[in-house]
């Protein structure tokens, strides 16, 4: 054992050791990443007992890291996993997670990157890779829905009293979606159904809700959605490409009239109709709270 490793060398080693990828059979790598033998380096900070090595009392650290994120991973794209099948979700999972390990003091940030990482590695969702990257999209907008902030609404008499040239926010909890699939009822399905298996049976490790569930056949279709919070809990709310488009623009710090130029550009509706759905968008904005001053960006984000 090495004694002359200080605090912050022994923390580093160990959670290199304890972050390193399995193996295929879910074993800790026999070689570190610096191409030690893992032997020798868990020898140099774990001491051995009369029944386990250094080797082994690393690997039970190893293997529950893994197991763990595998777990949150699995908790939070349940629906994803219906969609590419159990055989497909687990190397998908287990590239990812290699690619882009956790590097937050929280589980919560897993899956942030996953868009991304299947958007540039379409081979791992197989021949439902559309659906999959709008499902990606649903549920992950559900965990940023969930815990991003709220802040104080304007009221509908505020929201009357803005001139022209005002900007509005919305709530950073309000999660905006274009989809090219109406995938939102077979995520909220899924989600459902785990939740209900979860609290009838426990953590299902073998997560068997999704073991024999196939999504509807589902056709193209552009889909526009906000994912918001209540009261802790979760809703999914239609929306109108227009009012997408107008919701989008208010976020990225449109003026009002920049805002309803872009949410109506292309759209084949008369002047008075227009009228009458802007005031309905922001009777209905405002009675749910999305409306608020303009957001910082790291609240935002």
């Amino acid at each position: 054992m090495n004694s002359t490793m200080s605090l912050e060398q022994l923390q580093r080693t160990m959670a290199a050791a304890v972050m390193q990828p399995l193996t295929a059979d879910e074993l800790m790598q026999p070689v570190n990443a610096d191409g030690r033998l893992m032997s020798d380096v868990a020898a140099e900070f774990i001491q051995p007992n009369s029944l386990l090595t250094s080797f082994d009392r690393l690997e039970i650290y190893n293997r529950q890291y893994w197991f763990r994120l595998r777990s949150a991973f699995t908790e939070d794209f349940p629906a994803l996993r219906a969609v590419v099948g159990p055989a497909r979700f687990e190397p998908l999972m287990n590239a990812y997670l290699t690619a882009h390990p956790s590097r937050s003091f929280t589980l919560r940030n897993l899956g942030s990157r996953l868009h991304t990482w299947l958007t540039a590695n379409p081979s791992f969702a197989g021949s439902r890779f559309a659906l999959a990257l709008d499902v990606i999209q649903v549920e992950w907008a559900c965990v940023e829905a969930f815990d991003n902030a709220e802040l104080p609404p304007l009221s509908l008499a505020e929201v009357a009293a803005l001139g022209a040239d005002s900007r509005l926010g919305l709530q950073p909890h309000v999660q905006l979606l274009a989809l090219s699939y109406p995938a939102d009822d077979f995520v909220l399905q899924m989600h459902q159904r785990q939740k209900r298996e979860s609290s009838e049976a426990g953590s299902r490790a073998d997560h068997a809700a999704t073991e024999n569930i196939q999504p509807l056949r589902m056709r193209k279709k552009s889909t526009w959605l906000a994912i918001h919070r209540a009261d802790d809990s979760l809703y999914y709310k239609p929306l109108t490409r227009p009012e997408y488009q107008t919701l989008t623009a208010l976020r990225a710090g449109a003026t009002l009239p920049e805002a309803l130029q872009t949410g109506f550009a292309g759209a084949r509706i008369a002047a008075p109709k227009q009228l009458a759905l802007v005031q309905q968008w922001f009777t209905n904005w405002a009675e749910l709270g999305w409306l608020c001053s303009p957001v910082p960006e790291p609240l935002s984000s």
